[in-house]
């Protein structure tokens, strides 16, 4: 079928609604539009006189609002990668999901490739100043499992500048620090004796990963702050 015989969504939109062409284009961004049954984001798409186009009966011209992702980031593995549609968590599915809301994205406070945990990706300014421009000052929870034989006062050492660092059990340590640097972590554990086999970020400031499964993502809830 050649473009001649079809039209722009946004124009078939503008007059089925009826509304303006930047009105339909709002609709069809905001994932409310549906062109035989399948949701369409491109305003720019095109459909032909046969196909079915609906608008959504919740279709709202509210603006979209950015979105914060949290992610459960597996060792070795590429954080940007993960987010897809398909790994979303189960609650994440209860919430509409556009492919807007994986664009534009800033990594806040990466984690190292060999380490696993939360990371987070936002589109929100509020967020990425908060982590990003003032990430110094937000405490981050890190689990580190670890071989070897700690050094007589190593604890005591690893408690030194401002890090808080207790044992959760023989062969595993929990940190609680403000910015830490790359491989800031494997530097004191290896001060004391002692070398990381596996470390997990599980918290940011006020957020816990909590049960989010490995290589999932959600959205950060309104009332929730970093």
């Amino acid at each position: 079928m050649t473009d001649d015989a079809t039209i722009r969504l946004s124009k078939r939109v503008a007059e089925m609604a009826p509304c303006s062409r930047r009105e339909a284009e709002l609709y069809i961004e905001g994932g409310y539009v549906l062109v035989d049954g399948l949701v369409i984001e491109e305003p720019g798409a095109r459909v032909a006189p046969a196909q079915q186009v609906a608008l959504a009966p919740d279709a709202t011209l509210l603006e979209i609002q950015p979105v914060t992702i949290l992610l459960h980031k597996p060792a070795g593995v590429s954080a940007a990668g993960l987010l897809t549609e398909a790994n979303r968590s189960a609650e994440a599915r209860r919430e509409r999901f556009l492919r807007r809301h994986i664009a534009n994205l800033t990594p806040a406070l990466p984690l190292p490739d060999h380490a696993s945990g939360l990371f987070v990706f936002t589109q929100d300014f509020r967020v990425a100043r908060k982590l990003v421009e003032e990430g110094d000052k937000v405490e981050q929870e890190i689990i580190v499992d670890v071989s070897g034989t700690i050094a007589e006062d190593g604890l005591a050492q690893l408690n030194r500048g401002g890090a808080k660092v207790s044992w959760q059990n023989e062969g595993r340590l929990r940190f609680a620090v403000k910015g830490p640097k790359p491989q800031q972590i494997d530097v004191m554990c290896r001060s004391v004796g002692l070398t990381p086999t596996a470390i997990k970020r599980i918290r940011l400031g006020r957020i816990a990963m909590a049960g989010l499964p490995a290589g999932q993502w959600r959205y950060l809830q309104g009332y929730e702050r970093f």
